[in-house]
This record gives structure tokens, sequence and C-alpha cells, in this order.
């Protein structure tokens, strides 16, 4: 598909687009790291128990995991400046229901609303960049728009707490509105309406099937997690789910026009990557929900402080970058990956070890090493699952990984949140000694988790993955 002679470049598209793109990428990735420092003040506010909020993390990444297969069809179904005005609306329309939600149910109503939204923001945004910049462009362009999404983390975590406690928890939702109006009317002033020429036929029943066994399986493990539905129902809708997802693999072995296809897995370095990640971002996806809420309700810091600590996190990601590549390259995926893995999972669990007698400053460290060995785990898994796949198959192999990422982070959370409740219950308890002792387990469960990951990791030849690493896709 020759880009460049499909389309050509206005100056002033040229020149705003890539900030238009790059201002959404920075709204969505805010809003993914802003409301976990929230929850326990926000639970407060509802009447609810903390340890019943996850599901207002899993609903919203879940329903990014759902609609990210669909992104680029829609793109192609309604153009891109449409597609992309009308996830800005969606997400803008969901985050004001947010904020006038008066109770839980509404609110995780809401964002599912604000996910569907989310979902599309992130590829047809890249879809949009790659169809209007010539391929020698490009390269310089996701570069460049994918910078506010690193800062998002940044600022999240702090942004978040600051608002729950000069204002209230409605404007963590609240803040998105003038940036999504302006995104809006930016977006149908500068983006242009491209469309793929070649008709694509889209698999609406592997859609089906893949989606019934996500929401399904999440259900389960999140009913598990907040006793909102009985234990045998919670099973079955796993159990239901594992079929479904079953059902897809058959599905999938025998249509030309899949989902994803089955072919990708005939890569070894792609297969080992993309379970690898599910696996290993369990617990390093856990991780965000769970350490605020402790630093609060087990730790007694104010919110603004455990937001403030989070961004040790994100800073330890980002000095990480520099080195990560070099180091790849000199000892191997395959020891680093095992090895590294090993290491987040220990890191997980050393958060066991916290109490009120640890200084602040120790737990800043602590959580400053744990973005150090985060950082060099998504780049490592990324770069290894992206790289060995050809251009046939990048697309398919991108779309899913992306999934994958969306569903670990859903996941993951709905486990810590089923082992919270296991071992402190629903409410949790008012006895210091047990709530520290529910968090304690918490953690050195998830970092066992995690650990187990690095056997599929050893699966790996002892020099085997892309020479040169790829360039890192985002780490959220």
């Amino acid at each position: 598909m020759p880009n460049d002679q499909r389309f050509v470049l206005d100056a002033t598209t040229e020149k705003l687009l890539p900030w238009v793109v790059a201002i959404a990428f920075f709204m969505q990735t805010l809003d993914t790291t802003i409301l976990n420092t929230t929850l326990p003040r926000m639970a407060i506010a509802l009447g609810e128990s903390p340890l019943r909020m996850q599901s207002v993390v899993v609903v919203y990444t879940l329903t990014v995991a759902l609609l990210i297969p669909a992104s680029g069809w829609l793109a192609d179904r309604f153009g891109t400046r449409r597609a992309f005005a009308g996830a800005l609306v969606i997400f803008s329309l969901g985050s004001l229901f947010c904020a006038l939600s008066p109770t839980l149910d509404w609110l995780v109503l809401s964002r599912i609303i604000q996910g569907v939204g989310g979902a599309l923001l992130l590829p047809v945004g890249r879809l949009t960049i790659l169809r209007a910049f010539p391929r020698s462009d490009r390269l310089r362009v996701l570069a460049f728009v994918t910078v506010p999404g690193l800062l998002g983390p940044l600022v999240g975590p702090p942004l978040g707490g600051w608002l729950v406690e000069i204002a209230s928890w409605h404007w963590v939702f609240l803040i998105n509105l003038p940036v999504g109006l302006l995104g809006v009317v930016a977006t149908l002033r500068v983006v242009p309406a491209l469309r793929s020429p070649l008709e694509q036929r889209f698999d609406w029943p592997g859609f089906a099937l893949f989606s019934a066994g996500l929401v399904m399986v999440s259900l389960g493990l999140q009913g598990l997690g907040e006793h909102a539905i009985g234990r045998a129902t919670s099973m079955l809708l796993a159990v239901g789910g594992l079929a479904a997802m079953a059902a897809y693999w058959m599905h999938a072995a025998r249509v030309d026009n899949a989902l994803f296809s089955l072919r990708l897995f005939k890569i070894p370095t792609f297969s080992i990557g993309v379970v690898g990640n599910l696996f290993a971002r369990l617990g390093s996806s856990s991780a965000p929900f769970l350490i605020p809420i402790f630093l609060q309700v087990g730790l007694g810091y104010a919110p603004t402080t455990a937001g403030f600590s989070m961004v040790a996190a994100v800073v330890g990601a980002m000095t990480l970058k520099s080195i990560a590549v070099p180091v790849i390259e000199r000892l191997g995926y395959r020891v680093v990956l095992v090895g590294n893995t090993l290491l987040v999972g220990s890191f997980i669990a050393s958060f066991a070890l916290l109490d009120r007698s640890v200084p602040l400053p120790v737990i800043i460290v602590q959580l400053l090493l744990f973005g150090l060995v985060n950082s060099m785990q998504f780049t490592a898994m990324n770069t290894l699952t992206l790289s060995d796949l050809d251009e046939e198959r990048a697309s398919a192999g991108n779309s899913l990984l992306s999934v994958v990422m969306q569903l670990a982070m859903g996941l993951g959370v709905a486990a810590a949140g089923a082992m919270l409740a296991a071992f402190g219950g629903t409410p949790p308890p008012a006895d210091e000694a047990k709530v520290l002792y529910m968090f304690r387990a918490t953690f050195i469960c998830m970092g066992l988790l995690t650990a187990a990951a690095a056997t599929i990791f050893s699966q790996l030849g002892r020099h085997e993955g892309p020479s040169v690493p790829a360039s890192v896709v985002e780490e959220s």
C-alpha cells in the first residue's frame, strides 16, 4: 500500500496531527494511572470497602482488551477522523458519567463506556500516523507521540492523590472533559479521513468467542475476589470462559481470516513471549493497584504521599530505558528474562516486609528498584515477542500482544483482589496486624505467581531471540 501516493500532507496537518494524537495518548495513559491512588477515598465516599474497588480497574482494562481487535476494522469502516473523534467523545462522556455515579455499580457501568473510547484512542491514533506520514518520517513521529504517554504514569498517581485531598474523587474524571472537548475540535479540523483501499472481512464469530472467553474468565475471577456472586457461579463463569477460548482456538485453525491467526504461534519467540507476557504481567500489573492501597490502608499514608511515592517506580522505569537494550544484547534473552522475572517476583514479595516502622525514604528506594527491574522485564518481553514477526504477521502479532497486556492488567488486579479477600475478608479486618497480614500474604502470592513465569522463559534456547531488539512498544 503506497502510503505516500494516497494522501499528501499539508503543512498544517503535518505540524498539528502529531500533537492531537499525543494529547489523546496522554489523556488515556493519565486516566489509567490516576485512579489507583484515589480508590480508598473513593470507596469511603461510595460507602464501599476498598477491597471491592478493583472492579473499577478491571472492567476498564477488560473493555479495552475486547475492543482492540476491532479497532482497525472500525477505523476502515468509519474513517480515521470519525473513529478518532468518536473515541474522544465516548471517552469524555464515560468520564462525565463516572463523575456523576452515585454508587459503585453505576461507576462500573460508566467505566465500561469510558473503556470503549479508551480502547480506540491508542490504536486508531497510531494507525492514523502510519497512514498519513511517509515511511521515512514514521519512526520520528511515533517517537514524538509516545512521549506524553510516558508522562501519564509520572503525573497520574500524585495528581490523583492531590485531587482527592483538596477536592473530591469526582475531579479525577472531570479533568478529562476540557481536554476531550479540545481534542474533538482539533480532530475534526486536523485529522485526515483515511481508509484502507482494501476491503477487510472481520472475523465476527471469532471475535464473539474470544470476547466471551475473556469476559467470563475475568468475571469469574472478579466474583471470587469481591464475593458479589456465589463461588459456584464464579467457577462456572471461569470454566465457561476457558471453554469459549478453546472453541476460538479450534475456530481459528479452520478459517483464513481468523481474528488472530494460529500461524503466529509457529514463531517460537512469539509464542514464548506472548505467553510469558501474560503470566509475568499478572504480578507486575497488580502492583500499581496494590501498593497505593497498602500505603494508605495498611501504613496510614495520605493519598498525596502515596501518589508521590509511586512516582519513584516510574522514574526507575524511565532510567533503565537507556541501558536495557545493551544489557539484553550482551546477556541474551534467556538469561535476562529468566533472571529478571525472578527479580520482579522477589521485589513484589519484598513489599511484604514493610510496616509502619519503615521510613518513607526506604519505601521510595524500594519502589525505584522495582521500577528498574519492571522496565527491563517489559523491554525484554516486548522485543522478544515482536522482533521475529515478518511484515505479513506484524500487525496481528502487535494487536494480540496489546490485548494480552490489557488482559494481564485486568486479571492481575482481579487476582490480587481475590487474594486480599481470601486472606482478610470483605470488609477488611479492623485490627492493624490482620490488615498487614492480609497485604503481606497477597504480595508474597503475587510475587510467587510472577516468579513462576521464569519457567516459561527458560524454554528459550541459549542464544534464541532477535539479534538486535526492535523498537519497544508501549509498556503500560
